[in-house]
């Protein structure tokens, strides 16, 4: 069987608040309905992309028994051995820790500590099993965060559509600017989330994001809806929880614009 051509998107943004977890735990469960071979990898001490598919007491067993991101990261192991099978098929995830609030420490006294997560998902990669590696990263500029944008192919920022949704953004960018001799990652582009069109924060966002040529907005947005929460509370992906609601269906749209954008067929985003 032909090797998959791996590609590995990080959901990153400085801000919290943005949708981030969702985003990434709701994208990797529409492409894995598509037919797409997708793992997870829980880059945030928060534990939200994990809680999206494990209760909090399968969380905590995660943890106990040391099968975590931090730990693979901190001994600098395989993360073929961290992979567990999440109830739906073609979807694994490689869950937290409470303990990621660590990794900058463990990180600052390891030799070229930029580049530990892309060594430890390199045989993941070629082996070929996934079509797609999908990264939450915590809403920080640091050096856990620049590790995750190191092993990534593309950026996915996620941007609240509020008044302060765009606060941070151009940090954020600046930040990415300075990591160009680092990674090749580009920015996929600007996914703007919690769209409420009884106000104008969309509308005011779009324009403000067009001001700048260099920045791609997705072409998909999500809405607000409550069907997102009551899902992660059941510890579902909303298209699971409740396939036909409007999110759901937005969802499943940004996979298909995801694999469009993968096969060439989307404009591809700006460098780092």
């Amino acid at each position: 069987m032909e090797k998959k051509n791996t590609k590995v998107i990080c959901f990153t943004n400085n801000k919290g608040g943005s949708g981030k977890s969702t985003s990434c735990a709701n994208l990797g469960y529409e492409l894995s309905a598509a037919g797409q071979k997708v793992l997870l990898v829980d880059g945030d001490m928060q534990l939200n992309l994990s809680l999206s598919f494990f209760d909090e007491e399968q969380v905590m067993e995660f943890a106990e028994s040391g099968r975590t991101l931090y730990e693979a990261v901190r001994g600098k192991k395989d993360l073929q051995d961290y992979v567990a099978a999440t109830p739906y098929p073609n979807l694994d995830l490689i869950p937290s820790s409470t303990l990621m609030s660590q990794i900058e420490y463990e990180l600052f006294s390891m030799m070229q500590r930029e580049l530990v997560l892309k060594k430890c998902l390199k045989n993941i990669r070629q082996s070929g099993t996934y079509d797609y590696i999908l990264i939450d990263a915590p809403p920080t500029l640091g050096a856990w965060v620049v590790n995750v944008l190191c092993a990534s192919d593309w950026i996915i920022i996620p941007v609240e559509a509020s008044p302060w949704g765009l606060f941070g953004l151009a940090n954020m960018f600046d930040f990415l600017g300075e990591l160009r001799d680092m990674t090749d990652a580009q920015v996929m582009g600007v996914l703007i989330t919690k769209v409420d069109e009884r106000k104008n924060y969309y509308r005011q966002t779009r324009e403000i994001l067009g001001e700048y040529e260099t920045i791609r907005v997705m072409d998909t947005f999500i809405h607000v809806d409550s069907a997102v929460e009551w899902s992660q509370d059941a510890s579902k992906p909303v298209g699971v929880y409740k396939k036909s609601t409007r999110s759901a269906l937005e969802f499943k749209r940004l996979a298909e614009e995801v694999i469009r954008y993968g096969s060439g067929q989307e404009e591809h985003g700006t460098g780092v």
